[in-house]
């Protein structure tokens, strides 16, 4: 086994890992990657899974877990979320709305930092949180930039539509109404790594009543201005996020 530590089931379990880094895998996809019998893989998979090292998304499929974006925050390595936080509320601020940082897994995007509106009706959406890449500005905004083969998959399961994804690239935003869920609109913008990559969408959501069914025109600019400063703070570092 290349680059083997001596402790066999940490280098397996680093192999399996390593696997999911290349996006959504099924066992059989486990297997073939990491060279593992097939029950080797499962139950390495399934323990990794009990510590949230791997989960699943909504086809069954093994996909990095949550854990992993926690434990690279708390080294002090993750940019993105140690910047987050303060843009976020300044959002939320501005806004009067709940703003969220997410981050794509697989066929899920997970919410990886919030700022909550303190009162009153609010989308509140807690950070870890795991929606769907078919519906809402932010899967719009995480899906656009993709290769034309993932949008392609993207879109056969989606809520919106390839029009609406080229105006989201056009535009350099998105915004949905009762896309994801019913009473809610949202608007998100894209985070670039330094290479230009999106690689997260921040956001503002609540209650239609106060977005309107046009929340891009009260908000994009807002959500824009703080995607692009989280953008320049994983510039400035050399980030990839």
């Amino acid at each position: 086994m290349d680059n083997s530590s001596g402790v066999g089931v940490l280098d397996k379990a680093a192999l399996v890992l390593t696997a999911l880094e290349q996006g959504p895998t099924t066992l059989a996809g486990l297997v073939g990657a990491t060279g593992l019998a097939r029950p080797t893989a499962h139950r390495l998979a399934v323990a990794l899974e009990h510590h949230r090292l791997v989960s699943r998304d909504l086809q069954g499929r093994f996909v990095l877990g949550p854990r992993l974006t926690e434990l690279a925050s708390a080294a002090g390595e993750d940019r993105l979320l140690a910047t987050a936080g303060p843009i976020l509320n300044r959002l939320r601020d501005i806004t009067g709305e709940s703003a969220q940082l997410f981050r794509r897994q697989g066929d899920l995007r997970v919410c990886a930092a919030a700022a909550e509106r303190p009162s009153g009706l609010r989308d509140t959406i807690p950070v870890g949180a795991q929606l769907t890449m078919s519906a809402g500005s932010a899967a719009q905004v995480l899906l656009a930039w993709e290769d034309p083969e993932r949008i392609h998959r993207g879109l056969s399961s989606s809520s919106f539509s390839a029009v609406a994804l080229a105006t989201v690239r056009r535009r350099g935003w998105a915004q949905s109404v009762a896309e994801r869920e019913q009473g809610v609109a949202s608007v998100s913008a894209p985070v670039r790594s330094p290479s230009g990559k999106v690689i997260a969408a921040v956001s503002v959501s609540g209650p239609i009543e106060r977005l309107s069914r046009q929340p891009g025109r009260m908000h994009a600019p807002a959500v824009i201005a703080a995607a692009e400063r989280l953008s320049e703070v994983l510039r400035r570092s050399g980030a990839e996020g």
